[in-house]
């Protein structure tokens, strides 16, 4: 397991051994391992007192939701009753009434937690996240929950009780990055240097570090050309049918799908994707909108994590999705020339210099953990 990952996870498992214990909200993007990490806290807390579930996939209608949770779990419930607040309900009392052997309190680690909010369009569910999160504080019981929506997350939780903790999933350290990579001949100057390169191209996001080290591993075996290149390797896993083409394209997607307004979003996007660092105004002006209505789209892109604002400029959250907007949300796919000129626009700010490999790899793994406690009292860990 990653230094970085089992921070983390000791972290989690210290909020949930407190006493009285907190709440864990882990918030990261896609790709940034939220779900492996609930996977090892399910592992440190042990199979017997804990019940893993992804709601993203199993929130349905409150009956069904129900039903499947309590199918999958090692801890009794009852049986599944009629109606949508009746349903949500027993969902609610198994979360925070449900016992294991001994009477011991039982961990719940819910995945995209968020995606609760698919029972609002229920008779009588309008307020389906507050009541959980009103609901899951009163418990005995212990939670960590996570979501890949952080603006939406912290929203939520903003006037809720100081037992939410915060925590931001890190990106990985270039140490991390060179242990994923597995390069042969054991740390030489070399691979430290390819290391650090896989690390800025991949902005620390582990999916992608991963996508890169696994191609580098198929060149190196293959024989292809350029088996250590790292830039080469990013430009065929952006290409049509790539594999990061495919993940920014899912995150894109579903992104998207979760906002308003998606034509208009999408143009911003686009926007933002021929040049970063735009005003409202500016952004306004491309999209021969009026700024009230410009305004409003931006919000909804800050809703999903897409778009940030600093100093009131936007630009993307994550800048590997601003390459595949480049390459691919256009008529046809991008030829082989388009594919190597926006991979190495991107990739060139990006590549460290050799000469930095003694000083980056003395300070890897050694990023602070700051904790820092907003004033709507939820504890926040960057």
């Amino acid at each position: 397991m990653l230094t970085p990952r089992t921070t983390i996870t000791r972290r989690i498992t210290a909020a949930l051994d407190a006493t009285p214990s907190r709440i864990p909200v882990l918030l990261g993007g896609c790709g940034t391992g939220r779900t492996t990490l609930l996977q090892q806290v399910r592992e440190r807390v042990g199979r017997a007192t804990s019940q893993y579930i992804d709601v993203e996939r199993t929130a349905t209608t409150p009956e069904r939701f129900h039903r499947a949770i309590s199918a999958a779990s090692p801890f009794s419930s009852q049986g599944g009753p009629l109606g949508a607040r009746a349903a949500f309900d027993a969902v609610l009392a198994f979360f925070t009434h449900t016992r294991a052997s001994g009477d011991q309190p039982v961990t719940f680690l819910l995945d995209e937690f968020l995606e609760l909010r698919t029972f609002e369009s229920f008779p009588g569910l309008r307020r389906v996240l507050y009541d959980f999160a009103d609901g899951v504080v009163e418990s005995g019981n212990r939670f960590v929950l996570s979501s890949r929506y952080t603006a939406r997350a912290l929203r939520l939780l903003r006037d809720r009780s100081a037992r939410f903790e915060v925590i931001h999933a890190p990106a990985l350290s270039v140490e991390d990055t060179l242990d994923m990579l597995d390069l042969p001949g054991g740390p030489t100057a070399d691979s430290e240097f390819t290391a650090r390169t896989v690390h800025a191209l991949a902005d620390g996001r582990p999916s992608y570090v991963n996508a890169l080290a696994a191609k580098l591993r198929h060149m190196r075996d293959t024989g292809a050309a350029g088996g250590d290149d790292a830039v080469s390797a990013l430009a065929a896993l952006m290409g049509s049918g790539g594999r990061l083409a495919h993940d920014c394209n899912f995150c894109y997607e579903l992104r998207l799908h979760r906002a308003r307004g998606y034509g208009a979003l999408k143009a911003i996007l686009e926007i933002l994707a021929d040049e970063e660092g735009l005003t409202l105004t500016e952004i306004s002006q491309r999209l021969q909108r009026t700024p009230g209505s410009t305004k409003d789209y931006l919000s909804w892109l800050e809703d999903v994590d897409l778009v940030v604002s600093r100093q009131k400029r936007y630009s993307y959250v994550d800048p590997m999705l601003r390459v595949w907007v480049r390459l691919h949300c256009r008529p046809m796919p991008p030829t082989d020339d388009e594919l190597a000129r926006e991979v190495h626009r991107y990739a060139l700010p990006r590549l460290p210099q050799p000469s930095e490999a003694a000083l980056v790899m003395a300070s890897a793994g050694s990023a602070p953990a700051d904790e820092d406690r907003k004033p709507w009292g939820i504890i926040e860990i960057d």
